[in-house]
């Protein structure tokens, strides 16, 4: 069983229903669509299939839409150009004659405001360096430090710096109702600097009755400032590291995707490692050995999931990327499993005492095989997974998309049954439709949470029993 899950993102390679078969086949838990590209109707399509999928398979995947986010971008080009080291060049916010006057436009009129002399701005996520020189109300004189060939639309990051850019743009909230009518699992915020955007988008998602989790994508340096109220506010949190290697020095990245792994365990939220993953399998059959290490250490870190991007958008081996990533997951948990200790999360509430006695007992049993959860929102099972037991974690819903969102926990497999008003008897039928499916588990330990009637009341419950 892999424990560690894997988010694959769809793109024109991988979006046709065979595709998305062999994808889920390889071991892909989430489907993530990315909103900087594609129309609605495209998307449309797509969530279309996933759903049809779901339908067809024994096991069930979730959807995640990721919106694209406020970006600094120079201006269309009708050719490329060369910028050569120690060669002067002007941006300009002036929208109205900037190829004519050979200065470069950029789309964010208040980007003269957000640099300062002195400063760096860094072209295409890194590819090229500028230096500031001087500004005017409209144009920056810059230095090429790194060259490179410009092209149209490119990125530009300031590094170290706050910018005065609204986290949620128009384009995102009108994706974001998209997702809500198509009933979207995941919605994966980008550039969230503080919580306030998260908290504005959650009360949106409350007035609109919708049971969507948002996850809170860290790739500014101002969010590394507020990781504890973003994690608090969010449901989960992705290690965006493409934009953050650009926004923070790039030897900074390993030991911020180390502080935001350990306060998502603090917190008991999920968190996913994103970017650059297995970037060369976009071309090759095969990763380099840094891409596997990469991989490798993120689960060992036991970050709830990994993300393809490129690799299965618009790669020439999307199957295999997913299959070479389930591969590493398997091997490294292999090797951490048996050996490491449940987690120290420090407790705040009866429930968490529940999960982390589960956790416990997995290691402390020996012939403990797996911990059964029944539960109707996967609140109690996300509680368990966070402790990262040694023994698998087994949860049991009434409800559909609770299933789904549970595709993000760590070590949780999600299975769906009819819930009865007496709670042995939803017990009862979990383990029965568990082993008719599994024969071989029948006659094996598992610990079991699950709610108890006691008194007219249902009180959380610990038990050892068998399938």
């Amino acid at each position: 069983m892999k424990h560690t899950k894997i988010i694959a993102t769809i793109g024109p390679v991988s979006s046709s229903y065979e595709m998305l078969e062999q994808l889920a086949h390889a071991g892909v838990n989430i489907f993530r669509l990315n909103f900087s590209h594609g129309t609605h109707e495209w998307h449309g399509e797509v969530i279309k299939r996933i759903k049809r999928l779901n339908k067809e398979l024994t096991y069930t995947t979730a959807i995640m839409l990721d919106t694209k986010g406020p970006e600094i971008r120079t201006g269309d080009l009708k050719v490329p150009i060369m910028l050569k080291k120690g060669e002067k060049i002007t941006l300009t916010v002036d929208h109205t004659e900037y190829e004519e006057s050979g200065k470069i436009g950029v789309n964010y009129d208040a980007f003269v405001n957000d640099v300062e002399k002195g400063e760096r701005i860094l072209v295409d996520n890194g590819v090229m360096t500028l230096k500031v020189l001087d500004k005017t109300e409209r144009d920056i004189q810059c230095e090429v430090l790194d060259g490179g060939e410009l092209a149209s639309r490119r990125h530009l990051n300031l590094p170290m710096k706050d910018v005065s850019l609204a986290s949620i743009t128009k384009k995102d909230w009108n994706d974001i109702k998209f997702g809500v009518e198509q009933g979207v699992d995941f919605i994966a915020l980008s550039f969230v600097r503080k919580s306030d955007e998260i908290n504005e988008l959650k009360v949106f998602l409350k007035e609109q009755k919708a049971n969507i989790d948002v996850i809170a994508k860290v790739e500014s340096f101002e969010a590394t400032k507020h990781l504890g109220t973003i994690c608090e506010a969010s449901d989960g949190i992705m290690v965006a590291r493409g934009d953050l290697g650009a926004e923070i020095p790039f030897s900074h990245v390993p030991r911020v995707q180390r502080e935001i792994i350990e306060t998502c365990k603090n917190f008991q939220k999920p968190v996913i490692v994103a970017t650059h993953m297995l970037e060369s399998m976009i071309h090759n059959p095969i990763p380099t050995r840094a891409e596997i290490t990469d991989v490798s250490t993120a689960v060992f870190q036991r970050a709830d999931g990994v993300m393809l991007s490129g690799e299965t958008a618009g790669g020439k081996f999307p199957v295999r990327s997913v299959e070479t990533m389930a591969e590493i997951a398997v091997e490294t948990e292999k090797e951490y499993l048996e050996i490491r200790k449940i987690r120290d999360i420090q407790i705040d509430s009866i429930r968490s005492e529940f999960a982390k006695m589960a956790a416990k007992m997995g290691t402390d049993i020996r012939d403990l095989s797996a911990i059964m959860v029944i539960t109707r929102s996967g609140f109690m099972a996300g509680l368990v997974s966070s402790f990262r037991p040694q023994v698998p974690i087994m949860a049991f819903t009434n409800v559909p998309g609770s299933r789904r969102k549970m595709q993000l926990l760590w070590g949780v497999e999600s299975y769906r049954i009819e819930f009865s008003q007496d709670p042995e008897k939803t017990i009862v039928r979990a383990k029965e439709e568990f082993v008719e499916k599994n024969p071989d588990w029948k006659g094996k330990q598992f610990a079991l949470i699950s709610d108890s009637l006691v008194d007219g009341e249902f009180v959380p419950t610990l038990q050892v029993r068998k399938f």
